[in-house]
């Protein structure tokens, strides 16, 4: 290897280990239409062969945020690759598009084979879970940029949807219904927060559970984001949704109206689902204001859906059959722009 390149701090001999350590946890994600091999300048997927008409592509790409601060901190590293993933594949997932393949970018201080090997193998994960095809990426030791212990890792996805069954929410009319899915807890929004509350604020043990929580407060928080492609595309099969939002950054101000057409708004009661306990947990030692909860975290619903009202209850109860918690949470109002929740007392 090259001895210059090693003094200024990157080890290539690390770096072709880490592909070798990798490479078991990329065949997983193997599915129709993937073609060549990790290794090529560029990663490879054949369309035609999954026999869509008028195919529309859609794409997306996420990072994870300061989550990563607690993934340092806990040196935990198996399931922040799936958070990547899933901030990725549930995005075009709110077009209808199923996720095709999906590459990765991980920056880091230091090349550290098996640190490298614990990330790739979540984002494999993730795309297990999503039946997408992880088709290449890019690992880059950089350290006059992060510090040894530290990396930040980004994802790309491209998905497809026929033409005709496109969502891009013109089929919303007042009085359709609300249907949440539940998140497996806070996800990958609203960290800033959330280790201003748990260090800055209170000085709080992640390696403790608390009263309250049914896990250490480092678990609860590390738990990766919920990928709910497999699902919502099953439902998709027999119920005509109008729209889908997946609740990220902003959480339910933010997200849900992205949906609506002109003229429309939403109301929401709180008491029609669980909440995990996490966000009680957080807005109590963050002295929060609790509507102001729904502003910044996803509550506990992770993606809500759009639907007429007759198919309200059989779509919760498809959901149900499929191994996701569904609750009808709300409906759509003809209060333009209003974002109508009804808290608990």
């Amino acid at each position: 290897m090259s001895k210059a390149y090693q003094e200024a701090g990157v080890q290539l001999e690390a770096g072709y280990e880490s592909v070798r350590l990798i490479k078991k946890h990329i065949s997983r994600t193997n599915r129709p239409g993937m073609m060549g091999n990790i290794g090529s300048f560029g990663g490879m997927f054949d369309l035609a062969s999954l026999g869509y008409k008028e195919p529309v592509l859609v794409s997306g790409t996420d990072g994870v945020g300061t989550k990563l601060k607690l993934a340092f901190m806990m040196d935990r590293h198996d399931t922040i690759g799936q958070d990547a993933v899933a901030m990725c594949v549930n995005d075009v997932l709110a077009q209808g598009a199923a996720p095709l393949f999906f590459l990765d970018y991980i920056a880091v201080g230091k090349n550290e084979p098996t640190k490298i090997e614990a990330i790739v193998k979540g984002v494999a994960d993730g795309c297990v879970l999503s039946n997408c095809a992880l088709i290449g990426g890019e690992t880059a030791e950089m350290p006059d940029m992060y510090d040894e212990d530290e990396y930040d890792i980004a994802g790309f996805t491209v998905g497809a949807v026929e033409k005709s069954k496109l969502i891009d929410g013109s089929k919303v009319n007042v009085g359709d219904v609300l249907i949440g899915l539940a998140s497996s807890g806070v996800h990958s929004n609203g960290f800033s927060l959330v280790r201003k509350i748990v260090f800055k604020d209170n000085q709080l043990d992640l390696d403790k559970q608390y009263e309250t929580l049914p896990d250490t407060l480092g678990n609860m928080l590390l738990t990766p984001t919920r990928i709910y492609v497999k699902p919502v595309l099953e439902v998709l099969k027999n119920v005509d949704i109008h729209a889908i939002c997946h609740i990220t950054g902003g959480g339910f101000d933010e997200n849900i109206p992205r949906a609506l057409r002109p003229g429309q708004g939403i109301f929401v009661d709180e008491h029609n689902w669980e909440m995990p306990a996490i966000f009680p947990f957080l807005e109590k030692y963050g002295k929060v204001n609790h509507r102001e909860m729904f502003n910044v975290f996803n509550m506990g619903i992770g993606m809500v859906l759009m639907v007429d009202p007759k198919d309200a209850d059989r779509t919760v109860k498809m959901f149900n059959e499929l191994g996701e918690k569904a609750f009808v949470i709300g409906n759509v109002t003809d209060k333009e722009g209003v974002v109508d929740i009804k808290l608990r007392q």
